[in-house]
């Protein structure tokens, strides 16, 4: 953690919907006047897409059916705690950019499913805003988390997360509904074990549930709108957290528990602004006072 130069983790796994959060985040950082440096999770991936295909062929010819992007043999997560680290201290450090589709191949000129060279941050940034998988991740040789002044989880339940990553990657990446429900099958153990821990120390947590059926997500022909959920907004520390003022604020809102907040999916992007946005001006302000002082 960094007075002077903080740093803010979103953190999801895939299909979870970290960037229309992160969306979010960009327009209270337009309105507030605030300098973001942008890292993607994807971005410390160990091997590119031909790599990391070759890599899982090798694995299951070894009878290992649970090869997976979420485990720590097949990303940098020294690396990324390196530029965490690095960023706190001095509010730099280096990083570069996974390639995904052809309009980004387009914009940084390279072929989809390959990275970027590394290049260091931009300068003079107020935070360090990263956004992925693994933001928030501790194992027995890194520990992420430690360095993040805000972490937010973004967990959908499971049936919903799993319906929302089979709808994006048939539509977006073109793969059928059979290499999807594998690609989940795969991912499972390291789910559990990498993943679904992160958000026991995030600070605050956004999980949507539908309020429609969605008992077999994988013959879902629709994902549920806003309309269709609610989200359990839990804090870990409510310390600090105006409640009355929220539940004025957000029509329908109710508190379950004394750290949590149910809403409306429709305001979820309300919900964000108002939650958010105070947290963001204290980091920043706090930054800038050190920085003056």
């Amino acid at each position: 953690m960094s007075t002077r130069h903080p740093i803010i983790s979103i953190t999801g796994s895939s299909g979870a919907g970290t960037t229309s959060v992160k969306r979010t985040f960009e327009q209270i950082f337009r309105r507030e006047n605030v300098a973001a440096a942008y890292v993607e999770g994807d971005s410390f991936h160990r091997y590119d897409r031909a790599e990391m295909r070759e890599r899982m062929a090798e694995e299951a010819a070894k009878g290992n059916k649970h090869f997976s992007h979420f485990s720590p043999e097949t990303n940098l997560f020294e690396m990324l705690e390196a530029l965490f680290r690095d960023y706190a201290a001095t509010g730099s450090g280096i990083s570069r950019h996974y390639i995904h589709d052809d309009e980004e191949a387009r914009l940084y000129g390279g072929p989809p499913g390959t990275f970027t060279p590394w290049r260091p941050l931009e300068e003079r940034t107020d935070v360090l805003f990263y956004e992925g998988l693994h933001g928030a991740v501790v194992t027995d040789t890194v520990d992420i988390a430690r360095h993040a002044d805000l972490k937010i989880g973004v967990v959908p339940v499971i049936n919903l997360e799993w319906i929302q990553k089979l709808h994006r990657d048939r539509k977006d990446r073109g793969y059928s509904a059979e290499a999807v429900t594998e690609t989940i099958l795969r991912r499972m153990p390291d789910y559990v074990n990498y993943i679904c821990p992160q958000f026991t120390g995030t600070d605050i947590n956004f999980q949507r549930v539908p309020t429609v059926d969605t008992s077999n997500p994988f013959i879902a022909r629709w994902i549920p709108t806003p309309d269709e959920s609610i989200v359990v907004i839990r804090f870990r520390s409510p310390r600090g957290i105006d409640f009355p003022y929220l539940l004025s604020m957000i029509p329908m809102s109710f508190m379950s528990r004394a750290n949590s907040i149910v809403i409306q999916g429709s305001k979820l992007d309300l919900a964000m602004q108002l939650i958010l946005t105070p947290l963001i001006l204290q980091l920043v302000d706090r930054a800038r006072r050190t920085a003056a002082g």
